[in-house]
This record gives C-alpha cells, structure tokens and sequence, in this order.
C-alpha cells in the first residue's frame, strides 16, 4: 500500500484534514482569483463563513463553461512563473479548457498516480507500457510520472502504431499495460491478425481509463489478455488520472480523497444527495496551487460508497462511472447512454465490442440505429441467421431501454477504430441549429 497514513486514515482525522485543506484552498481562490472572489462576494460568503465541512455546500460551482470563459489563465491561482506545466483538454465543441502546474502539483500528481498503480497491483519491479497519448492530454504523462516515483521501468509508447506497441510488448517483457479500454480491444484485435498469443506473455495487470466502459468490456479484455483490469478515474480538470481507483476487491474506485473532495449532487436540482444515491459527481481540489477548484461539475454520473474496504483503504469508494449527463442522449424522451446498449451486445459472442450508435430526426421522431460488426464466423453465415441474430439483438436493446431501435450489422472492421477515445455516437439531429 502506498501512503498508508493517508489512505487508511481514520474517517474523522481525514475530515479534519479535508477541512483544513479547504479552508486553505478557498482563501487561496478568494484571494488570487478575480472569479471566484466575484462569485464568492454575490453569494455574501467569505473564507471565514467556513466553519465546517458541511459549509462547503455554501460555496458556488465551477463549470466547464466556466472555465472556457476565463480561457487561457483566467482561473490560475498562482503565478505564471510559478507554473512549470500546462496541459489542455479540447470538447466536441468551444475553446479547449487549459490547466496548470506548480512543481508542487506535479508531485501531487505523482503521489496520487503511485497510488494507482500500487492499488492495481503494480510495483517497483513492473515493466509498465504506457499506451495512452503524451502531449497535451494529462493520460501518458501522469502515468509516467507516477511509474517511476513507483520505481518501475516505464516504457512510453504512447498511443499508435499498435504492431510496434505488440512488438514492445513481446520483447521488453511488459508487465502491465496502460491505455483506454477501447484501445486495448484494438490491440487484441490486432494481436489476433499479426498471430501474438497475448495471454502467453509476461502481462498480469492493467489500468484502463479515459473513456466510460462496462463491466462486461472488463471481462472481454481479461479473457483476451490474460490480465486483470483496473479502471483508473480522472479527468484534467481536478489533476489528471488518479483522482480514483479500483484495488484487487474492484467493488468500486478509492478516491485520493486527502487531495480531492468528493459530492453527489441532482444534477437537475444541484442539491446534494446521500451517500448511496446515484448522480453528478463534484470534485473540490484541496492541493492544487496553480489550478485549484472549486466544486467542479464533471458531468459524470456515479455513486458515492463511505464504508471501509477490505483491503484496508478507508476513503470513499465511487462506483465507476455509469453514463454522462453530456453523454446522454434523449430517444422519444427515453434516457439512453451508450454504455447500456455495449452491456447488451457484450452478453452475446457472435458480435464484436465495437459498434456506433446513429441519431437521425424523422419528421418529429427520434431514429435510433445501432450498428454492430459480427464475428467474421457469423458474418460468413447463411443471411437467415444473421437476420435471426439482428432480431435478436433488437428485442434486447429495446427491453432494456423502452424504446424501439433499428439494428444494423456489418461486416467485421468496418467501424472506425480508434488509437484513443472511442466515438460512440454519431448524432444527426441538429437539435440547436446551426
């Protein structure tokens, strides 16, 4: 375990850090950010008004509006000499959201990563391939960081050229991988062409993040590696991944709650919820000296767990994330998140991971295609079974979801793939015009 003193602190010691932490935190906002001191001041509160921790649904949300509106520094606590990293992340649409670094931070976010690694079953003696992209995007780096604050050997392939990552991977003798749980099927996929026999290699481990995926995706990585899997959590904003992970019990993420202050809210409402109810997950960063939050909406829907875990860590367990309140999409105002309709098609073995789903507008009416490659044995079938096997699948998605859909399947590697984030959904509503 690493960091025992933080991560298997009694609950009401963690609190009194926490808020000591806070406390620290929001005077430092009030007192360098024009933004958060406006806002601060049109609520009436003060960093003095906090007595608690249960003050802290007194102060005001940050958005990623928010922070695309104070774009590029706007919202940076420290001096801009003081910043030796920026990394930035960009949406579907709008200015990318630009966060920043102190020596400081980037230690934090070597701890944190450690962390992580230890959690997944990792150490000194691993060899780590980390897949995921170097650059602006906060995954290689903050992996690689933490790798080595580990001791372990890190070998940054980064993401790509993924018949060289299988090369690597044979002839370093990698130990554990690190990638999005997408690229890591494509991988498979690929293995299974240039004939590498991947559960015959040295790998026992991998963290997998950056993207939602579901339970029964874990279970298709660990059968084709040979591997156990673990979803790490993170996202640029708060630092980077580390915000969370799972350890060998895999009954939810531990968050680094020593560093990150976890909340549930309605996203509706934006009232907090209980400990067990499902909602939008907020983070208030409580060491970050260049680019501290607070109360940050992440838009991911998740559910909060307090109680201790066997494995001896005492912070909060998150369930991994369920969906995305951006994510979602409103079919014949059904909710409907890409991850439930993956849970459908990984249930049956005549169809691969990768599908895409298509929104069209008809008249007045949502249309909703799902489109999924089948094995290349199914797909080379008589066209009565593939037509048996689409009906199949239709009848599941739409008594799990309550509405109807249009299922397509087409030949294997037809889908795009991707060397990153996968792009689930293809919407071609126009629902805001433009």
């Amino acid at each position: 375990m690493w960091s025992p003193e933080y991560v298997s602190m009694a609950q009401h010691r963690r609190r009194e850090l926490q808020f000591k932490r806070l406390k620290a935190t929001v005077e430092r906002v009030y007192n360098n950010v024009a933004f958060y001191r406006a806002k601060m001041d049109q609520q009436g509160i003060t960093p003095a008004d906090l007595k608690s921790l249960d003050d802290l649904g007194k102060l005001p949300f940050t958005t990623k509006e928010d922070l695309r509106a104070n774009y590029p520094f706007g919202l940076f606590a420290a001096d801009l000499d003081e910043v030796v990293r920026i990394h930035a992340s960009s949406g579907t649409t709008g200015k990318m959201t630009v966060v920043g670094y102190t020596k400081m931070d980037l230690g934090t976010w070597a701890e944190v990563m450690a962390r992580s690694i230890i959690s997944a079953g990792g150490g000194r003696h691993d060899r780590i391939q980390i897949a995921y992209g170097y650059g602006l995007f906060t995954g290689g780096l903050g992996a690689h960081y933490g790798a080595e604050l580990v001791g372990a050997m890190v070998v940054p392939t980064s993401g790509g050229n993924t018949k060289r990552q299988l090369q690597v991977m044979q002839d370093f003798g990698v130990t554990m991988l690190a990638c999005t749980p997408s690229y890591a099927l494509y991988m498979a996929e690929t293995a299974a062409e240039v004939g590498v026999d991947l559960r015959a290699l040295p790998l026992r481990n991998g963290i997998f993040g950056a993207e939602p995926w579901s339970e029964p995706m874990r279970k298709r990585i660990e059968e084709l590696f040979g591997i156990k899997a673990y979803d790490i959590y993170g996202l640029s904003e708060i630092i980077g991944p580390g915000v969370a992970i799972e350890c060998p019990e895999q009954n939810g993420l531990h968050i680094a709650e020593d560093h990150f202050l976890p909340e549930i809210i309605d996203p509706q409402t934006e009232g907090p919820l209980p400990d067990g109810e499902k909602g939008e997950l907020v983070f208030t960063t409580l060491t970050k000296e260049a680019f501290p939050l607070l109360r940050y909406r992440t838009k991911d829907l998740s559910v909060l767990y307090p109680e201790a875990c066997p494995c001896g860590r005492t912070t909060k367990r998150m369930h991994r994330v369920m969906g995305r309140t951006d994510d979602m999409l409103i079919i014949r105002g059904v909710n409907v998140f890409p991850s439930q309709i993956e849970s459908v098609l990984l249930e049956n073995g005549d169809t691969t991971p990768h599908y895409q789903l298509i929104v069209n507008r008809k008249g007045n009416l949502d249309d909703l295609e799902v489109r999924i490659e089948v094995s290349e044995e199914m797909f080379a079938s008589e066209i009565r079974k593939l037509e048996e096997l689409g009906t199949k699948i239709r009848r599941k998605i739409e008594s799990s979801l309550g509405i109807n859909v249009r299922v397509k399947l087409v030949e294997p590697k037809t889908i795009p793939r991707s060397e990153g984030k996968a792009q689930r959904v293809i919407d071609q509503r126009n629902l805001y015009g433009g």
